[in-house]
C-alpha cells in the first residue's frame, strides 16, 4: 500500500479506476444507488454551528475549489518560471490549447445547427485537466520530459481558457472590482 502511493502514477491510476467504476455503476441496474449516494447528506458541525449539504455539493464546491486552487498555483508557477514564462515558450502550448478549444466548439455548432441545442457549444471545448494530468502521471517517466511539460502546459492553458469562456459567456453579471481584486 505504501509502495503504491509512492508511485508517481498512483493518482492517475486511482482517478482512472474511479472513473471506470463510476461509469459502470451509473449505467448498471444499480444506478439508483449511485445517484442516491451523491444526494447523501454530509454534515460538518462545530458546536451549534453546522453545515449540512449533499455529498455532491461537498465535492463540487469544496474539493473542486481546492483542486482549482492547486491548478491555479501551478499556472502561476508556469507563468513565472516555467513553460509559459515567455511568449516564445508559451506560443506552442497556447496555440494548441486554443485550437483544441475552438475546433470542437465549431464542430459542435456545425452538427447542432441553430436552435436551443447550439447553446451547448462550450461543453466539448474543455479538456478535463484532472484526467489529462492523471494520464500524464500514469505515463510518468515513459514520456520525454519536454513532452510531459508541453502536455501539462497545454492542459493548464486549455483549462484556463475554459474558465475564461465560463466567466465571459455564461455569467450573468461580471463584477470588475471583484475580478481585479482576485487578479491582484
Amino acid at each position: 500500500f505504501e509502495r503504491f502511493f509512492r508511485l508517481e502514477a498512483a493518482g492517475g491510476i486511482l482517478l482512472l479506476a474511479g472513473a471506470v467504476v463510476a461509469l459502470a455503476w451509473a449505467n448498471s441496474p444499480w444506478s439508483a444507488s449511485y445517484f442516491a449516494l451523491w444526494q447523501t447528506p454530509v454534515a460538518v458541525e462545530l458546536g451549534p454551528v453546522g453545515l449540512r449539504k449533499p455529498l455532491l455539493l461537498w465535492i463540487n464546491d469544496g474539493l473542486m475549489a481546492a483542486f482549482f486552487l492547486l491548478v491555479g498555483l501551478e499556472i502561476k508557477r508556469e507563468v513565472l518560471v516555467g513553460e509559459l514564462a515567455s511568449l516564445r515558450q508559451a506560443a506552442l502550448p497556447l496555440s494548441a490549447a486554443a485550437g483544441g478549444m475552438v475546433a470542437p466548439a465549431l464542430l459542435y455548432i456545425a452538427v447542432a445547427g441553430g436552435g436551443e441545442a447550439a447553446s451547448g457549444w462550450a461543453v466539448p471545448m474543455a479538456t478535463d485537466i484532472a484526467f489529462a494530468l492523471g494520464v500524464l502521471a500514469l505515463l510518468g517517466r515513459g514520456l520525454p520530459s519536454a513532452l510531459r511539460v508541453f502536455l501539462a502546459a497545454l492542459a493548464i492553458a486549455d483549462d484556463l481558457g475554459a474558465v475564461l469562456v465560463i466567466a465571459l459567456f455564461f455569467t450573468a453579471d461580471v463584477s470588475a472590482p471583484v475580478l481585479l481584486a482576485a487578479g491582484g
